[in-house]
């Protein structure tokens, strides 16, 4: 009898520990404190008064420079067959890179491909250097000709991994004086720390958030006060970390990688992976079940986020060494991330959806950038936890309005309720017909027509005048 009496009262206590546990793990964050002004540069700068100028810049790489990297590559082309085994019959892309495909890339990038050619073709736009927090940043900046009927707002655009400033080339024509549009855009497209042609931090500890705030700077500096964002892949995060921080700056944010680790959402997202027939429409349902699919993708395809979060250092020697491997290791991204479905074929579906000179702009820019070792290290600012300083900003609520383009093929995402405790603001949520993970590169028409489309909406919702 005194079990039984007390049974109510230890059913009482369980169920009220739960609900509190529940409640602090699941309840919103409060936004955390960013330390201002901290330095990145190396520590024999950091006593120097920082110049705060901004420089124009001309990509015009050495022919010294040049000739090195075409010496390693026509020896790596003489001796692929001696050095790289042959590939197993009809596993196509599921492995990764093979050799067949691999020659083909050697052989364009040797005998078609024009730097000088692609450098005029990137030059096109201006580009600027300016030092921030101790650490040289390169952008772009483009503006229109003439103001749009409601005038000119900034737009700020970030890439993301392997990615770099080139993907968004293609897109400038489409936003600077978009048709059909009530605005034009004054464009900012930076190289983010460590990639391509901006300078890499000396310091340990530059993840999303620190890098959010050196691209808050970086507007500020260019008479900014308001302005939009958008970003892809570590872009979206970096623009969904500035949304939550400076919602004081930020007029909206645009993304096409919208993703939630609020607790609440993953809890939410992790019952439509479970449930998915009861959870999802019909749309939905196709890009995330059925479950073990997901897990096998994910397991397969993941391994490059453990050496870069773990070992960035070594992975960058073996890149930096070999231009093919470099190629390699980028190019075999474009398969499975634009759709699971290409690993089957022997090019991986590359040669079909993508223009292989644009794909080398991008690898060439990390090559002679010297960026094959510190375009790798921002996983492990992010996801390590003995390196990693993330601050708690998943739990926080984003307030300003946020638009997110989803794309069937897309590696990380969720559905649109999942993203909403996060996402307090989610004025628009669209989802393309066809399209992966490099939508800026595979569908840049289209991608900059929802852009376009979700900040004029965005912009009637602020009620601004940013002019």
């Amino acid at each position: 009898m005194g079990l039984l009496t007390w049974a109510p009262v230890v059913t009482l206590v369980a169920a009220v520990s739960v609900g509190l546990v529940g409640y602090v793990l699941l309840k919103d964050g409060e936004l955390p404190t960013l330390q201002e002004n901290q330095f990145w540069g190396p520590t024999s700068r950091r006593d120097a008064k920082e110049d705060t100028s901004i420089k124009s810049f001309k990509i015009n790489i050495s022919e010294k420079v040049l000739t090195d990297l075409k010496t390693r590559l026509k020896l790596e082309f003489a001796t692929v067959d001696e050095r790289v085994a042959d590939p197993l019959e009809r596993v196509g892309f599921q492995w990764g890179v093979h050799k067949n495909f691999l020659t083909k890339v050697q052989d364009h990038w040797l005998h078609k491909y024009d730097w000088r050619t692609r450098e005029a073709w990137l030059n096109k736009y201006p580009h600027f250097k300016t030092t921030i927090s101790g650490i040289e940043i390169h952008f772009q900046h483009v503006k229109p000709q003439k103001k749009g009927k409601k005038g000119t707002r900034a737009l700020l655009l970030l890439h993301g991994w392997p990615g770099s400033f080139v993907e968004y080339q293609k897109l400038i024509p489409q936003l600077v004086e978009p048709e059909n549009s009530d605005i034009n855009f004054e464009l900012v497209i930076p190289s983010l720390p460590g990639f391509g042609f901006s300078e890499a931090s000396s310091q340990a500890g530059l993840g999303p958030p620190e890098i959010a705030q050196i691209m808050r700077t970086l507007m500020l500096r260019l008479g900014h006060q308001k302005f939009y964002v958008q970003g892809g892949d570590w872009g979206s995060m970096i623009a969904g970390d500035m949304a939550t921080m400076y919602k004081d700056n930020i007029l909206g944010a645009h993304m096409t990688m919208c993703f939630s680790f609020h607790p609440r959402s993953i809890l939410k997202f992790g019952a439509a992976l479970a449930l998915p027939k009861f959870l999802l429409d019909d749309e939905e349902r196709p890009q995330f079940s059925p479950l073990l699919r997901i897990i096998t993708n994910h397991i397969r395809e993941t391994g490059y986020i453990h050496l870069q979060a773990t070992k960035p250092e070594t992975v960058g020697v073996a890149l930096s060494y070999s231009p093919s491997g470099l190629a390699s290791y980028i190019l075999e991204k474009f398969s499975f991330w634009t759709d699971e479905k290409l690993l089957s074929k022997e090019d991986g579906g590359i040669s079909n959806k993508y223009d292989l000179d644009t794909l080398l702009d991008n690898v060439m820019v990390h090559w002679v950038g010297k960026s094959t070792t510190s375009f790798l290290r921002i996983y492990a600012e992010t996801l390590n936890p003995l390196t990693s300083t993330q601050l708690s900003l998943d739990s926080v609520p984003t307030s300003v309005p946020v638009s997110c383009r989803n794309y069937p093929k897309e590696l990380l995402a969720q559905p649109k309720f999942a993203l909403m405790d996060k996402f307090q603001n989610l004025v628009r949520f669209t989802r393309a017909k066809t399209g992966g993970h490099f939508s800026a590169f595979e569908g840049p028409i289209e991608l900059a027509a929802d852009i376009v489309t979700s900040l004029n909406l965005m912009d009637l919702t602020n009620q601004i005048d940013v002019d």
